[in-house]
């Protein structure tokens, strides 16, 4: 008589917890507050570009006459700033473009300091502290680090004056549009707030949906 063999026992080989340290060591470019960002800034874009004014208008060359006095002319740029606003930033955007891409080098060291705040402080994860060389860095040590940087990039290199004269050149060149432009054929939106007609409010949006977006990183460092 054979002897029964003894039942096979099914074994499971348990699979490593990989999900929990994979979302522990998502990159920052992954980190939901980084794709937020992402998508307040691109949307708050499509909105601003979205009121820009024909450019037909901004160049129309029988629209063009000389001001007749300083105060003509402050009045003409206070009037044409407020309706081609969008379009006038888009110029000053693509004076900074241009002058960034003739100068490779601060433009490189721009991006790298860009890439600095991101990647090393606002959107690291909060768990997995900064380890440079063999040494960790604390969130304050990071940010003194960065502070420090961005001060000397800005202060000591092309970065600095490169962008104060693409601003000075791309402000000249709307200032000079603004004054030379006869603003009485166009028709302003005067349902439009009072605060959506600063220079800067395209860019309002974008930044205050950057800002809300970054806020509880920020805040879980400090």
């Amino acid at each position: 008589m054979s002897s029964a063999a003894p039942p096979v026992l099914p074994l499971s080989n348990p699979q490593p917890a990989t999900s929990a340290s994979s979302a522990q060591s998502q990159p920052p470019i992954a980190t939901p507050a980084f794709r937020a960002l992402i998508n307040h800034v691109s949307e708050s874009l499509r909105n601003g570009f979205s009121q820009r004014r024909p450019w037909a208008e901004l160049v129309d060359r029988t629209a063009f006459s000389k001001p007749e006095s300083f105060s003509e002319a402050t009045l003409r740029v206070r009037k044409n700033y407020s309706y081609f606003r969008v379009n006038y930033l888009t110029i000053l955007g693509l004076v900074l473009a241009f002058s960034l891409v003739t100068n490779p080098f601060s433009l490189l060291l721009l991006l790298g300091l860009l890439a600095s705040w991101l990647f090393l402080y606002l959107f690291r994860p909060s768990d997995q502290p900064l380890l440079i060389f063999g040494r960790t860095f604390s969130d304050r040590e990071t940010l003194g680090i960065l502070i420090v940087l961005s001060v000397l990039v800005v202060f000591l290199t092309s970065v600095g004056s490169v962008l104060i004269s693409a601003l000075m050149v791309g402000a000249a060149l709307i200032c000079a549009h603004g004054a030379f432009r006869v603003p009485e054929d166009l028709f302003l939106d005067e349902q439009e707030p009072t605060a959506a007609t600063g220079f800067l409010s395209f860019l309002g949006g974008a930044a205050s949906n950057a800002a809300a977006a970054a806020a509880p990183t920020v805040a879980a460092r400090v």
